[in-house]
């Protein structure tokens, strides 16, 4: 059966749902929301139909994705308010281009933009160079930069604090699995957890234990290439597109490194 065929849980399960998974009580819900707790309750167990500012004031506090916000209001019966579009749709020309503008300017280092489900959708011409001598089919459309990062024929056996660097990507994408209620995230998290677990593996460090930042250690024929990095989303987005896009862009984490992309860069 399509999955668009399958009825939609009632609009109050999901809403217990999403305030389950933000681990708020119905009061701390209705007192954030502006509604009583009564009303809430009655919302919760179909006794009462909310009406679409409702639904959309409930889904803010929640901090639902526009994605999920578009099922609640259709299980409720109204229409789905946020459209998604592609990156080559003309009403996202200017968010297209401020993409590929933050990730241009950032060279000579890296940077790249990935979906919800992390496969990327933009990158720079740096990127490429850090991924050369990787199988066609990991590097085949579309490419899953967490799958590239830890299998073991991709990026895994360059790492070289890959057991640090696996805990870390796998701590983030359990997060956001738990966060967002995506089948497809969670389906990626078991794929990654099946991976070959590096040797030595040891249990996270104590909060004082750990350093300022953990890089990312890359080995190369110029050395160790170590980067920090960070993520830059759009801020208030009304498309489902933009609203799942994420830009992440890697910096030197030492001036070998720096030197060496430049050199990269220039040759």
């Amino acid at each position: 059966m399509h999955a668009s065929s399958i009825p939609l849980p009632p609009v109050g399960k999901q809403l217990r749902e999403w305030r389950q998974r933000r681990r708020l009580s119905q009061l701390d819900l209705s007192g954030h929301a502006e509604v009583s707790t009564r009303h809430l309750s009655y919302v919760e167990t179909g006794r009462a139909l909310p009406s679409r500012e409702m639904v959309l004031r409930l889904a803010n506090r929640l901090e639902v994705p526009l994605r999920e916000r578009n099922r609640l209001l259709t299980a409720a019966g109204y229409a789905p308010l946020y459209a998604e579009r592609t990156l080559d749709d003309p009403a996202l020309h200017a968010a297209k281009q401020a993409v590929q503008q933050v990730l241009s300017a950032h060279e000579p280092y890296p940077a790249l933009a990935v979906d919800r489900h992390w496969h990327m959708v933009a990158h720079n011409r740096m990127v490429p160079m850090l991924l050369q001598g990787l199988p066609d089919d990991l590097l085949a459309a579309p490419l899953n930069v967490l799958r590239v990062s830890l299998h073991p024929r991709g990026l895994a056996p360059r790492i070289v604090n890959l057991a640090q660097w696996r805990a870390h990507l796998l701590h983030r994408l359990r997060q956001q699995a738990a966060a967002q209620a995506d089948a497809g995230l969670d389906e990626l998290l078991e794929e990654l957890k099946g991976y070959p677990a590096p040797e030595g593996e040891s249990p996270m460090p104590s909060p004082t234990e750990l350093p300022v930042f953990l890089p990312l250690q890359l080995a190369s024929p110029a050395g160790v290439l170590s980067f920090i990095s960070t993520v830059t989303v759009f801020g208030t987005p009304h498309d489902i597109t933009l609203s799942e896009l994420a830009m992440e862009t890697f910096f030197p984490a030492d001036v070998h490194t720096a030197h060496t992309l430049r050199t990269m860069a220039e040759g």
